[in-house]
């Protein structure tokens, strides 16, 4: 029994490239980022949400999110 050969495989969440190209996995970690956005900016974009609350929640959510997107 072999192992069949694949053009690209997901290894602890990273999508690894027979020919080393990056392309798709940054394109993944931008998809995140931009997910994670869409679900905060109904709280970062509502007046009726006090300013510090905004905050708690760019610092929880938004900032570790771009940071985990723009890793590599």
């Amino acid at each position: 029994m072999t192992t069949p050969k694949v053009e690209k495989f997901k290894y602890l969440g990273t999508i690894i490239h027979q020919k080393g190209d990056i392309d798709e996995h940054i394109n993944q970690r931008m998809k995140v980022v931009w997910k994670k956005w869409k679900h905060a900016s109904g709280v970062l974009c509502d007046k009726r949400i006090p300013v510090g609350l905004k905050g708690k929640v760019y610092h929880m959510i938004v900032r570790l999110a771009v940071l985990y997107g723009s890793k590599c």
